[in-house]
């Protein structure tokens, strides 16, 4: 399984949709929740998917929107996964490993977004 990527962003926003498809398996077998699972997953795969869409962006305007939305699911997706720790769902270790990966791409897309604002003034 090779995958090519070309930006540390698109690494670890692919690695992230990983674990969340995975943890929304989980979430289904072990709790049979049927409607956070499909939250965290689609809002958490949409990070990946923005960013990946953004590198064949049409303009820098096209670029900076895409990576601004990707923003704003990484944001959700980080609701979604304080909300299933709070209500039991998910154990403290998965929270912590899923939190610290979390800030890191909302890092990561907050300095991309900025640089990018930065360099079309």
């Amino acid at each position: 399984m090779g995958c090519n990527y070309t930006t540390v962003l698109e690494e670890k926003s692919f690695h992230f949709a990983t674990r969340i498809v995975k943890l929304s398996q989980y979430l289904l077998r072990e709790h049979k929740e049927f409607v956070l699972s499909r939250q965290i997953l689609r809002s958490g795969t949409a990070i990946g998917a923005l960013i990946r869409e953004s590198k064949y962006a049409e303009s820098k305007q096209d670029f900076l929107h895409k990576q601004m939305v990707a923003l704003k699911e990484a944001n959700e997706s980080d609701y979604w996964i304080e909300l299933l720790y709070t209500s039991n769902l998910i154990t403290r270790k998965m929270y912590s490993s899923l939190k610290k990966d979390m800030i890191e791409l909302l890092k990561m897309l907050v300095a991309s977004t900025k640089t990018v604002k930065e360099h079309m003034i």
